[in-house]
């Protein structure tokens, strides 16, 4: 709900794309809970989407995003977070966030709900424990999920766990290091079982499918979603976790192949609305979903401003870009006119 409200702001600041901003409203778009204070807000999300259950007669599963690791981001700076990577905010994120979404949840036993465990938290301790960051966070990741997973493993809930993206974690040699890092991580949290899946391609850019993809060469990675997805799932199993779904963020992957090096991810320039949010689009697919809130900046392009991170100032990233989760009207309106498939 907030966040159509946002964009019938924009309506009326941007009359000439009004028409176009109008039809983002129909989509859903996922919460992220980035603070311990976002917490209070959730029984009101849960209790909006009871109401449009009960309006509609059919289920509404609201999609949530944990995003408030001590030590956040730990390889960038335009997402740093609150808490700091001590026992101090590890016992915060246990007990003044993880447990008062835990309770919330519970609290709404009839609703489904789908969340997504800490973006860019396990894939960074796969490639980037060079990083003294990374480095000093990695017992408290690991921890902090695990506590995550035993807390929020409810009937209603609904658990992915992050994968990163093919063109970060799907070459062969970062798979092999990945997966054991997860079976340590669900053991930590009482067994596989508990999670639902995986979610890929959250913030990023890999579409779900390249149909100009190339044929396969074996040691090299997946240039699309679904191939990842499948070069996953035989990791997993291979490594004893069967059965497991995933889900795709599509919110900016509609055009492929437009960024100079897949390691660039800050607000693209030319990126586009990707499929449409749906269910089982296709095997092993639970769904495609806008995780990635769509039009909300990935960090500033501002050299000068606080958190500010290069990346955001690369040949690739749209200039004049505000602080990560603030909304960028501009980078949105090009999302939704690159759409692919094209807006109706």
């Amino acid at each position: 709900p907030d966040y159509v409200n946002a964009v019938q702001g924009l309506e009326a600041t941007h009359p000439k794309d009004a028409a176009l901003l109008k039809k983002m409203e129909a989509f859903p778009t996922a919460i992220w809970l980035s603070s311990i204070a976002d917490t209070k807000d959730v029984p009101h999300y849960l209790d909006d989407a009871l109401e449009q259950q009960k309006g509609g007669g059919t289920p509404v599963v609201s999609v949530f995003v944990l995003y408030d690791l001590p030590g956040r981001d730990c390889n960038a700076e335009a997402s740093a977070g609150e808490l700091d990577v001590n026992a101090a905010g590890e016992a915060r994120y246990q007990h003044s966030y993880v447990d008062v979404i835990a309770a919330a949840f519970r609290a709404h036993p009839d609703q489904r709900i789908a969340m997504i465990l800490e973006p860019d938290s396990l894939s960074n301790l796969v490639t980037n424990l060079g990083t003294p960051k990374c480095q000093a966070a990695e017992a408290i990741y690991k921890r902090g999920i695990a506590y995550a997973i035993t807390k929020l493993s409810l009937p209603n809930v609904f658990l992915y766990l992050e994968a990163a993206h093919a063109g970060w974690l799907g070459w062969p040699k970062n798979l092999a290091r990945s997966v054991p890092l997860y079976k340590e991580v669900l053991a930590m949290a009482g067994g596989a079982e508990r999670i639902r899946g995986f979610a890929l391609d959250v913030s990023n850019y890999d579409p779900a499918k390249d149909p100009s993809a190339p044929p396969r060469v074996p040691e090299y990675a997946a240039s699309d979603e679904l191939g990842y997805a499948g070069d996953l799932a035989k990791a997993l199993t291979k490594a004893g976790i069967t059965g497991k779904g995933f889900v795709i963020d599509t919110g900016r992957d509609g055009r492929a192949n437009i960024r100079t090096a897949a390691g660039n991810w800050c607000n693209i320039k030319g990126a586009g609305l990707g499929e449409r949010p749906r269910a089982n689009p296709a095997p092993k697919i639970d769904a495609y979903l806008y995780i990635k809130v769509p039009g909300e900046s990935d960090g500033t392009s501002d050299v000068n401003a606080p958190r500010f991170d290069p990346n955001c100032a690369s040949d690739d990233a749209t200039p004049g870009a505000p602080q990560a989760g603030k909304m960028f009207d501009a980078f949105l309106i090009d999302l939704l006119k690159n759409a692919n498939p094209p807006l109706d």
